[in-house]
């Protein structure tokens, strides 16, 4: 009984590694900036939040028509969504359609990242679960299924990951993967 209880403890202990958090940077070593969001202009918002707020689960926390005035007298229109998963100040991801004037399409693509593109990567605590709904959403192009990887530590040890890659509705790259180990630090 007395293995089983100790095996109980270092188990329990372990599970809040396999859940990576955000922690805040000491105040002695932050510096001057923050990377609070990503915005994607896309073709149509209403297809990108099935992705992004029905499948991956992010809160829609702003969701607002923007009007401005064009030199030309008519009315620029433009819908901004903002989303976060689980930190309110940082990590947000925003969601911009130009309604009116439409933006030019782009015209090149590519069967794999090139340079100039981002590659948006998430961490889920539950993949199994969600890429059911990730690889059902409209639009979106699966690229890798998950699958296991092994990223080296600079300590010679191994970072485990289920990694996934998708392109979203207007082509931005993801990579929606469960951390399998404690993540990275600068003492690696």
């Amino acid at each position: 009984m007395k293995i089983s209880s100790s095996l109980f403890a270092i188990l329990l202990c372990a599970l809040p590694s396999l859940y990576a958090t955000a922690a805040p940077v000491n105040e002695e070593q932050r510096i001057s900036v923050d990377i609070r969001r990503t915005t994607f202009l896309v073709n149509d918002i209403d297809t990108s939040l099935q992705l992004y707020r029905d499948a991956l689960g992010l809160n829609v926390i702003y969701d607002q028509m923007i009007n401005s005035p064009m030199e030309n007298g008519e009315t620029r229109k433009r819908r901004l969504v903002l989303l976060q998963a689980n930190d309110t100040f940082i990590g947000a991801l925003g969601l911009l359609q130009y309604i009116y004037p439409e933006k030019p399409q782009r015209q090149e693509k590519f069967d794999e990242p090139v340079p100039g593109d981002p590659i948006m990567v998430m961490n889920v605590a539950d993949l199994d679960i969600r890429w059911k709904r990730v690889e059902k959403a409209p639009k979106v192009a699966v690229i890798e299924a998950p699958h296991h990887v092994e990223y080296p530590r600079a300590d010679g040890g191994k970072i485990a990951v289920m990694v996934s890659m998708i392109r979203d509705p207007d082509g931005y790259w993801l990579e929606v993967n469960q951390l399998l180990d404690a993540p990275a630090k600068a003492s690696d």
